[in-house]
Formats: C-alpha cells, structure tokens, sequence
C-alpha cells in the first residue's frame, strides 16, 4: 500500500521508534469529511512493530455527508486537531491502566498537514472492535468513563475545547437554525447554563461512542481512543452519549438506573483512589440529577442535525419534554 508521508514525517516516525524502514500496511479509515487518514505502518529494526498515525490533511474544499460544510464548521474541525494534538502532547499521560488509552510517540507538522504518532492499541492486547455490546461489557466502558472522569475532576482544560463534545452549542449555530421543536430550541441556552453551572467539572472525551472504543480479544478489557473533542464539562455528557450509542430505545429506557447505579459505583471508587479529599457524594448528587439535561442536550443537536436520525425516539422525546418543564 502506497501513502506520501514525505520525508519529514518519515524522519520523525523513524526517529521515535528507532526503526530503520518502515511501510504503510493498511489504512484504517479516512478522517471525517476528507480530512486525512488514519494509517498503521509496520516498522523494521525499531522498538515496537507497528505504529497507527493520524495524518491530517487540511483540504481547501471539505465534505461533508450531510452538507454541513461551511467555513465555521471547518474552523471548527481545523481546531478539534489541534485540540487532539494538545491532549496527547500535553495531557495524555495522565491516563493510566484503568483508563487506558494509545501511548503518544511523536508530533510533527509542516503548512497544511499534521501528523501524530500513536502506539497501536491491537498489538498491545486491544485488536476487537465490537458493533454490539452485553450489559457487561457496556459496564466496563462506563467504568472507563468513570475513571476518566475522576482523573480530571476540577481540572482547567487548558489548550483544549473549553466546553468539551462535539455538539456544544455555540459551536453548533447551524443546527440549532435548524431546530424545528420550538420548546427544545427556546430551552437550548438553558440546558446548556444548567450543564456549564455545575459545581464539579472534568473534562469529559468529547464523542465517547461504541465505535471509539477498543477491546480484548475477550472482550472484557477496554481502550479508548479520538480525543478530537475532549474539553471541560459534567461527566454525564460522555455517560448519556455513550448509552445511547449502544442501545436501543427500550433497552435505554429499562435499563437506565442500572447503568447509572454502574457508572456512580466506579465513579465513587475511582474518585476514593485518586482524590480522596473530594466528597463523592455531593459530585454523584449533582451529576445524577443532570443525567437528563446532558442526554436532552444532545438530543437538542441531533434535532437539528438529522430530524430523522434513529436516535430520536420516544424515550428521549419524553426526557426531553421533562427537562424543558423543569427548567422554565
């Protein structure tokens, strides 16, 4: 397989991992709207025998599948690639076996490109991708975002999104424009308030869907990886997203209390671990209660966004139509 790194970033990937050649064996996949591509190369005489890249490209004409391509959502992207770069660079470290994550090996960039050097997570004991998951499984992702959450509580996302996710609303004029459900639209400046007001902040992983995370080959181990929207929020944000990337409506619905009860009890014992001077039940309190804005507030985007999308259903049209009386 044949992909131009150039000279420059060849040097760099060779030089990080103390390889003498390397080659591109598969590309993984494109990045979203013809941004770049994310490859793995296989390397001779280095320390390791792969390594995966994020090359970014930035293009003069973006595409989109849904249209939205004008030049604030590509500034908005342009920027989730650095913010992406200033995690590794600068904060990834932070995370541990508990919330495992690709290890950073190298940065570099020249006018219109950016290239990030990342160990690969399928050579390190995490080659499964999974469509579907079991409860126990949905349990062990949750409790990665517990364990995320409790590292970052009360930190200052410096260089990266201040309000983390990819749907925040001031980043997302357009479809808010678009928003047909007038209750939702006059509300959506207050649900956001109500997440931003929140006593405890962390940095939440920004796009914590299924497809961004890894597993064991047992499937009982979990890596995350795609930190284009991490930034600061309430760590209900990622937990509402994430359920609602792996269940149905009614699987949501029934099994709602369990997976929040599955998260808090992770949470609270992370949170003893790393910071026991916090009180976790006053953080668990005041997030359990913006379990319903958080998941309202995406349900905002997704209106907009795609009105027939399959995530709008009735359990989050009748959550949604509770947060809204409440908040008036």
């Amino acid at each position: 397989m044949t992909h131009a790194l150039g000279e420059q970033f060849e040097a760099t990937i060779l030089e990080a991992t103390g390889a003498s050649s390397l080659m591109v064996v598969e590309m993984i996949q494109e990045l979203w709207s013809g941004y770049g591509k994310i490859l793995r190369l296989s390397l001779a005489g280095g320390n390791r025998e792969t390594v995966v890249i994020k090359h970014v490209s930035i293009p003069f004409e973006s595409r989109h599948p849904r249209g939205w391509n004008s030049n604030f959502s590509h500034k908005r992207k342009v920027f989730s690639y650095q913010v992406e770069t200033e995690w590794y660079r600068q904060w990834s470290t932070r995370c541990d076996e508990h919330c495992r994550i690709p290890k950073f090996l190298a940065f570099d960039r020249d006018v219109d490109n950016v290239l990030v050097v990342l160990e690969d997570l399928d050579s390190v004991g995490y080659p499964a991708r999974l469509s579907s998951l079991s409860i126990s499984q949905i349990r062990n992702c949750l409790t990665w975002l517990a364990e995320f959450h409790a590292t970052f509580l009360g930190e200052k996302p410096e260089g990266l999104w201040e309000t983390g996710t990819y749907w925040h609303l001031t980043t997302r004029p357009e479809e808010l424009e678009a928003l047909d459900d007038a209750s939702l639209k006059a509300a959506a400046s207050k649900i956001d308030e109500t997440l931003s007001a929140a006593t405890y902040q962390t940095f939440v992983h920004g796009d914590a869907k299924l497809a961004n995370f890894c597993f064991s080959a047992d499937g009982t181990q979990v890596a995350a990886l795609d930190f284009q929207y991490v930034g600061g929020g309430c760590g209900m944000k990622d937990v509402a997203y994430f359920i609602g990337s792996c269940l149905d409506e009614a699987s949501c619905e029934a099994r709602e209390e369990e997976l929040l009860d599955a998260y808090f009890e992770s949470f609270s014992a992370a949170l003893h671990r790393r910071r026991p001077a916090i009180e976790t039940s006053a953080v668990v309190s005041e997030w359990r209660e913006l379990f319903p804005v958080a998941w309202t507030d995406f349900h905002r985007f997704l209106k907009g966004w795609c009105p027939g999308h399959w995530k709008i259903n009735s359990y989050s049209e009748r959550l949604a139509r509770e947060v809204v009386v409440a908040l008036k």
